[in-house]
């Protein structure tokens, strides 16, 4: 029961943290409310905040939150979503959607509230990416759209009225290529097994067979086959199949990745035994590759050259889980001593970029209105002479456009000492000042977990180093203040940077693919992302298996895709190193101290920017010719 001192939005969070408790079967629950980004992780459950005044529309889709959570994780089994999700990044996108779709429906069948719920989440989701604007199916997710149409299929709800387009845009081809599949997914709703297997069977069937990676129900069947065959003892028979089906698969894989170089990736004979009949038709007769459906740079990896190994042991992790919070604090504080004598420099810096700011949001108003707001300023004239009308005003619109900032910082063990030192003050002081200026800031950072490797090239080594195995390292990709994060809270975050072995080697390409699809989330109309770095990436375990520009080759693909095709705005700050060969909008600091300095004049050439926003253009998609 409510008490008189707590708010009128009380009742209705604890009623609904119980609710999501009671339909994922999981009384450990922890759901906290805020206004950073929704989000699950284990048992823990972050859901938007509600208002005070309970609006029936924000009350509608935060409950869709919560049962999209609660479903997820009374429906799902990561173990079985593991096993059988796809290796490609773009048919990951689709089984993740798949899945999401699959335990939604579980509940929106049952429960006409619950369905309700979803579709006005949904319909918010969409409504605030503006995809209703969309006009091409290369600038629509291929992912989203199969997703929405699963759920059309197991629910019978149509797409959510701002989602409508995108889907209609792709659904002509999808029903071509996957429409008989996707009329099965109905009788394996509930087993998560036989429904993870028939929707790699749509991925295959959308003409992304080559991103599947192995069978995992061939590989147990061949592990058995083997086992009877040896009739060795259980233990080490098991042992060896093992070990000669892992051998055997990495044959498989060097052998058909040296195919992919003599022939300039022509298609392999397990990729075209794995695509369906109606998609062999379209094998152009010149010799050329069957076209491919061109999904937007949010989902895109470059893949026409560009692989990972193994993504398993990639990392993104908040600052405040790398280390516990009394050592957060010790290396804030050493942090705020090596700042001490840089105080003035750095004041100097905010106050100015905090003038050219303010005088942007400038507000005016127009007086002596006979509707808007009822100026106080004038009641004396009613006072004086009671047949004088009352007086209105009403603000004007500024060019002040709203914005979010993501600084990624390079946290590359070149930085280590004055750089790194200098960035996270520069870092700090920038989100402080835009944040009293109204603009949201993210801070970012990327290193790898090891030196030279890590536990993905010790799976290279275990499957008998395959050629050109791609990105070789474990990336760990660091949120140390998110956009939704006040600044008081995340401070204490940025002395992690001073932490001892945390600065390790840079995979920039990979970095600016992870915060370019963060800010694309964002709902500010103006979104503008800061690189800081010292150079060229750089990871000694990748570059010593692949071509000497394998990662700054990419890199560059990864710069041009988001300056040619993206509405986020891009900027380069180069410590020590000329970063203008990689960016068009970039400046290069000789001394780390200037790196202030860079920062607010960059900010500031921005926000005197009157253009209008960047619109990103779409790329043709890419045929590659056989040799």
């Amino acid at each position: 029961m409510a008490t008189d001192k707590e708010a009128p939005s009380a009742p209705f969070k604890r009623a609904l943290s119980l609710a999501m408790r009671t339909i994922a079967h999981e009384p450990e629950l922890q759901v906290t409310f805020g206004g950073e980004a929704p989000g699950l992780s284990g048992t823990r459950a972050r859901l938007p905040q509600v208002d005070h005044d309970l609006d029936p529309a924000n009350v509608a889709v935060t409950r869709g939150v919560a049962d999209s959570f609660a479903l997820r994780l009374a429906n799902h089994n990561n173990d079985v979503h593991s096993r059988y999700r796809p290796e490609g990044r773009n048919a990951r996108a689709v089984f993740e959607a798949v899945e999401q779709a699959r335990v939604e429906a579980i509940g929106a069948r049952d429960m006409r509230g619950m369905a309700d719920n979803l579709t006005a989440m949904l319909d918010d989701r969409y409504q605030r990416r503006s995809v209703s604007q969309v006009r091409d199916r290369k600038e629509a997710p291929l992912d989203e759209a199969v997703g929405l149409l699963v759920r059309e299929r197991l629910t019978g709800a149509e797409p959510p009225d701002n989602a409508r387009l995108l889907v209609d845009l792709w659904r002509p081809w999808i029903e071509e290529k996957a429409g008989a599949r996707l009329d099965g997914l109905t009788n394996a709703l509930t087993d998560q097994t036989a429904f993870a297997r028939l929707t790699r069977d749509i991925i295959a069937s959308l003409d992304m067979a080559d991103e599947l990676g192995q069978d995992p129900d061939e590989g147990e069947e061949n592990s058995e086959d083997g086992e009877t065959a040896e009739g060795s003892e259980p233990d080490q028979g098991q042992e060896s199949d093992g070990e000669e089906s892992e051998d055997s698969q990495s044959d498989d894989v060097q052998d058909a990745q040296g195919e992919l170089e003599s022939s300039d990736q022509q298609t392999t004979d397990a990729d075209v035994e794995e695509v369906p009949e109606d998609g062999e038709s379209e094998e152009a007769p010149d010799g050329s590759e069957p076209w491919r459906p061109q999904l937007p740079f949010s989902s895109a990896n470059n893949e026409d050259f560009y692989k990972v190994f193994t993504p398993a042991f990639d990392e993104e992790i908040a600052a405040e889980d790398l280390c516990d919070a009394d050592e957060l604090q010790r290396l804030r504080n050493y942090l705020d001593k090596q700042l001490a004598h840089l105080q003035g420099v750095v004041a100097r810096l905010a106050n100015r970029l905090q003038r050219r700011l303010l005088a942007k949001q400038n507000r005016s108003w127009d007086f002596d209105l006979e509707e808007g707001i009822l100026d106080a300023a004038r009641l004396s004239r009613v006072m004086t002479d009671p047949m004088h009308p009352l007086s209105f005003k009403m603000e004007q619109d500024t060019n002040f456009r709203d914005t979010v900032v993501t600084l990624l910082l390079d946290n590359s063990g070149s930085m280590r000492g004055r750089p790194i030192t200098v960035a996270a003050t520069c870092a700090d002081i920038l989100a402080r000042t835009l944040e009293r200026c109204g603009v949201k800031v993210e801070i970012l950072g990327f290193t790898t977990r090891a030196w030279k490797g890590g536990q993905a090239r010790e799976r290279w080594l275990a499957s008998g180093k395959p050629a050109v195995p791609g990105r070789l390292n474990d990336l760990r990709h660091i949120i140390y203040k998110s956009a939704d994060m006040p600044w008081r809270r995340a401070r204490r975050n940025l002395g992690l940077m001073m932490r001892e072995g945390l600065l390790k080697e840079n995979i920039d390409g990979e970095a600016l693919i992870w915060a370019h699809n963060r800010l694309l989330g964002r709902r500010e109309q103006r979104r503008i992302l800061m690189v800081i770095s010292d150079g060229a990436p750089v990871d000694d375990s990748t570059l010593s298996v692949n071509p000497g520009n394998y990662l700054e080759r990419h890199l560059r693909q990864v710069i041009n895709d988001i300056e040619t095709r993206s509405p986020v705005e891009l900027i380069a700050i180069g410590i020590g190193h000329d970063v203008t060969r990689y960016y068009r909008r970039a400046v290069t600091i000789v001394d780390a101290e200037e790196l202030g300095g860079a920062m607010t004049d960059k900010l500031a050439e921005l926000f005197d920017d009157d253009a209008p926003l960047p619109q990103g253009r779409s790329m043709r998609p890419r045929r590659k010719k056989v040799a």
